[in-house]
């Protein structure tokens, strides 16, 4: 699981993403490359195996995906399609059409959809109120953008922990 490169935030900016976006852009980006890094090997019939009523590899790969396409949409001050509300209902069943490889390449689509996104955006811009769910918490673009590549860190910290037990020999 070793990358000879340094971690993402040690390599420089990320080209065309506004200054305040980069802490969330690497983030963002470390995330992709270490959940593919993680997942290379991992036996696809431990997917959606829970330890200790914890959730498995394939819900931490699914949320992170989910989170990431719903604060973009809070981000461009829209509201949830019925396709997202369906997502969200659906990311902790196990699903046998979808596989490990298949949910990374979907979080690292994901990833490339927002970058896209940061890169339209001024610092104005990340500064105007937004609001997050049917209740209309507030927040601000900056607010959600970072929250986004915060909480995959956090859910690919989990993941990692989740795939160790998994596979330790």
């Amino acid at each position: 699981m070793q990358n000879s490169q340094p971690e993402v935030w040690l390599r420089g900016p990320v080209p065309g993403i506004p200054s305040l976006l980069q802490p969330a852009a690497h983030a963002l980006l470390q995330s992709s490359e270490e959940i593919e890094r993680y997942l290379q090997g991992f036996p696809e019939d431990q997917l959606w195996t829970k330890i200790a009523g914890r959730a498995s590899v394939g819900f931490h790969l699914k949320h992170i995906t989910g989170v990431l396409d719903r604060m973009i949409t809070y981000a461009k001050s829209k509201g949830l399609t019925d396709s997202q509300f369906s997502y969200l209902a659906n990311e902790g069943k196990p699903t046998a059409e979808l596989h490990a490889a298949d949910l990374v390449l979907n979080f690292q689509n994901k990833t490339k959809e927002a970058l896209l996104f940061f890169e339209t955006l001024n610092e104005a811009t990340l500064k105007e109120p937004r609001t997050v769910g049917r209740k209309k918490l507030p927040s601000t673009t900056l607010g959600l953008l970072f929250h986004a590549a915060e909480h995959s860190q956090r859910h690919v910290g989990q993941l990692l922990v989740t795939i160790s037990f998994l596979t330790k020999s």
